[in-house]
């Protein structure tokens, strides 16, 4: 999918101005076409990446009882059973739930600002059953939250906006790390009509940073032309994507584009794979304003990013 370009990162920490302009200009073009990029050069450990799926797997093969102490709706801090989502309702589908399950962490109060609540920052639960989960999800999550705000002062420039004009509403950010499992087909059975292992949406929040397994039951991405097609892949590479919130933020300039896994297919019917998803979105109490013409191509109303993305949630959520 050319529209999706993979970039190395390493100029804007090591190369002079101009590279880091060409960069930043890179970025910019293909936020406004297809909302994607694959980076590279973004410094985070193959092992840490590696050991973090592995742990989470180790919890994932655990019997139902032994998970279901740690079971919580959508939005919540621990394991998102199967049947509690289906992102397919963002867009008014009455869709059958996604084919996953989820272990759900991030910022928690003892990480982040004090005076928080839990509705923005809920305490994270750990399995006792597989303990090193917790020290590898914490050293991934604050490698993917450094990268993050990277990206952001890199959006900045994209922009020619000052450098902090994104991160100085991430002093305390909400994130999330849902670290997926996508079933075999020999477990799940038949996908029903409709039915996907996550349906067709946007994401909600301002930036996502995704490290994913290739499968035939992958992801695709919703081109310009009105169709679906594959994700590239590389296995180095982190597959980066905008949000809701993010295109709000430009005005419209850049694309939170619609995207979806597809569900397991006949000719693979024992592939089993494992996401890392992180998803960024800003201090509960940020005020979100549009990115005025002509950067901006439209001005939404100011809104408060809490409202915005509990709004979101409660939209996905079963039942």
């Amino acid at each position: 999918m050319t529209a999706i370009p993979l970039v190395d990162l390493e100029p804007w920490f090591s190369g002079d101005a101009a590279d880091r302009a060409a960069l930043a200009a890179e970025i910019d073009r293909a936020l406004q076409v297809s909302g994607f990029l694959l980076v590279t050069g973004h410094g985070v450990p193959r092992d840490l990446r590696d050991r973090t799926r592995a742990a989470a797997r180790r919890f994932f093969a655990l019997t139902e009882p032994q998970k279901r102490p740690y079971a919580v709706p959508v939005g919540g801090r621990g394991w998102i059973p199967p049947g509690a989502e289906a992102n397919g309702y963002l867009e008014g589908v009455e869709s059958p739930p996604d084919l996953k399950e989820s272990y759900s962490v991030g910022s928690s109060v003892e990480a982040a600002d004090p005076g928080a609540d839990l509705g923005w920052h809920p305490a994270n639960v750990w399995p006792a059953a597989v303990p090193e989960l917790e020290a590898s999800a914490r050293e991934y999550m604050d490698r993917i939250r450094a990268l993050s705000d990277d990206l952001l002062t890199i959006f900045a420039a994209a922009l020619d906006l000052p450098a902090d004009h994104f991160t100085r509403h991430t002093r305390f950010p909400k994130y999330t790390l849902n670290i997926n499992r996508y079933p075999p087909l020999s477990e799940v059975g038949a996908p029903g009509d409709g039915q996907f292992r996550i349906g067709p949406h946007t994401d909600f929040g301002t930036v996502t940073v995704l490290d994913r397994e290739p499968g035939v039951g992958g992801l695709q991405v919703y081109t310009p032309e009105g169709e679906w097609e594959d994700a590239p892949y590389d296995p180095a590479a982190f597959t980066v994507n905008i949000g809701d919130l993010m295109a709000r933020w430009t005005g419209d300039r850049w694309r939170s584009t619609r995207h979806r896994v597809l569900p397991p297919q006949a000719s693979a019917p024992d592939e089993d794979l494992v996401s890392l998803v992180f998803f960024y979105v800003s201090d509960r109490d940020a005020r979100i304003a549009s990115v005025a013409p002509p950067i901006g191509r439209r001005e939404y109303p100011e809104i408060a990013a809490s409202q915005y993305l509990f709004e979101k949630l409660q939209a996905i959520s079963v039942g």
